[in-house]
């Protein structure tokens, strides 16, 4: 997701994103891991996609770390 996208989502969206990303990376790293990724240039862009979305809390001054309250 492009920066610009990303800064389109409100408070919440961007934290579901965060989480999503993070979930994703995870798995691709796990999947490393065990020598089962095809494509280790997913991590890389994975990485990015949550380097960005991380950026764009900080800018705002959302704790990304913060859960979602209803």
């Amino acid at each position: 997701m492009k920066a610009s996208e990303l800064r389109d989502l409100d408070d919440k969206g961007l934290r579901e994103h965060l989480a999503t990303a993070r979930r994703e990376l995870f798995g691709l790293r796990l999947q490393h891991a065990t020598g089962e990724l095809e494509n280790t240039a997913g991590m890389s862009s994975a990485k990015r996609d949550v380097a960005r979305a991380l950026t764009v809390a900080r800018q705002r001054g959302i704790d990304p770390t913060q859960k979602n309250n209803g």
